[in-house]
């Protein structure tokens, strides 16, 4: 690889700490709820990571926040393709899909060899649609009997760094250190999958995922599996975890089935996507935003999770809400997850935007299966 371009979605992943679980529409309401912007410097990270390893590449990108920013940060001097008008008021972060489509054409029209996105699975069905969209004028071009030049397969790859709230797709780095790496790294690639989930229904505790394109993307360990939407049953589980609550600790139950299946067994009524708290047979707050946890929080304090089906990641997917100001103030993280989870993961997952934290949680740790049993999992 010699040449890249750069697109980031300031906006992605605003809405997960203010409990908005998506940004879709949702950017007024997210500032309105204190959100910052998550983007930026996530992209730093995968960034510098890349420039260690190649310095030298030459990196076409969006003016501003949507890239320019962070490659500078990162030490490279850009080579800057697209402006976004934002809505007009001058404000950097009102950027749109459209911005994002136009700034991937630009990349292609100066023959990079791999587009580098920041975003969410929103972002990257963008993205993948003017990769297909392309690849089909490609095919048209090779169709033509008069035509030579064209291949049919010479199809540009994308990567994506991780910072939206909801990541169901297969073509993100596990981290945005991992991203840069595979980026500076990989020789080969291979096809992933794009999906993304109606945001609106997922805010109402309802997954409805489609696929919405396939995709080259590097080949690598560090690059994310698919979000797998089925797991085992987990009545045992939620039946022990009951049986053994302390009334007198409060409660952060992350969002998911198996958490869900807890809560139900102290007679809570779930919300299936969110984040609830709870002690002493009273929900102190559902469906919760990061200050509206800290808010409520009476020690000693437990947080119980899942990991991700597929993924594996017990923080940072789907649980923003969980900050680390919010782990900081827990006495214990009780992980849970069936064995038919576990045995398709083999390895758990922090990624919580704070690089101490997660060094911290990283290592071997206890996760309970059933009404008695657990098994001992590395995180990694």
């Amino acid at each position: 690889m010699e040449t890249l371009g750069v697109v980031v979605n300031p906006i992605a992943g605003m809405g997960g700490r203010v409990g908005l679980k998506g940004t879709d529409g949702k950017v007024d309401e997210a500032r309105r709820r204190g959100a910052e912007a998550r983007a930026p410097d996530r992209a730093r990270k995968a960034l510098k990571a890349l420039a260690r390893r190649r310095p030298e590449l030459t990196v076409y990108t969006a003016a501003g926040e949507m890239g320019e920013d962070a490659v500078r940060a990162a030490g490279y001097e850009p080579r800057v393709v697209y402006q976004s008008a934002g809505d007009g008021d001058g404000d950097p972060h009102d950027t749109t899909a459209d911005d994002t489509k136009a700034a991937v054409r630009a990349f292609l029209e100066e023959g990079v060899d791999l587009v580098l996105f920041v975003g969410g699975d929103g972002t990257a069905v963008d993205v993948a649609s003017v990769l297909e969209e392309t690849a089909g004028e490609k095919r048209e071009v090779s169709n033509d009997e008069d035509a030579t030049t064209a291949d049919a397969d010479d199809r540009t790859p994308m990567l994506g760094v991780p910072a939206g709230v909801k990541i169901y797709s297969s073509v993100f780095g596990v981290t945005p250190a991992d991203a840069g790496r595979i980026a500076a790294e990989f020789d080969r690639v291979e096809d992933r999958e794009v999906n993304d989930i109606d945001e609106d229904a997922y805010r109402e505790g309802e997954v409805r995922a489609e696929l919405r394109a396939v995709v080259p993307v590097p080949v690598a360990s560090g690059v994310q599996s698919s979000k797998q939407l089925s797991g085992g049953s987990v009545e045992t589980l939620a039946e022990g975890f009951a049986r053994d609550i302390d009334r007198e600790t409060t409660y952060v139950f992350g969002p998911g089935s198996t958490v869900g299946a807890i809560e139900s067994a102290l007679g809570i009524d779930p919300s299936p996507l969110g984040v609830d708290v709870w002690r002493d047979d009273e929900v102190l707050a559902r469906d919760a935003s990061e200050s509206e946890i800290l808010e409520v929080l009476e020690e000693p304090v437990v947080i119980v999770v899942s990991p991700i089906g597929g993924q594996g990641f017990v923080f940072g997917r789907g649980n923003h809400q969980i900050s680390p100001a919010v782990i900081d103030r827990a006495a214990d993280i009780e992980i849970v997850a069936s064995t038919e989870k576990l045995d398709a993961l083999g390895t758990l997952r922090v990624d919580t935007d704070d690089e101490e934290l997660d060094e911290e949680l990283r290592g071997w740790t206890q996760v309970r299966t059933g009404r008695f049993t657990t098994r001992l999992l590395k995180v990694v």
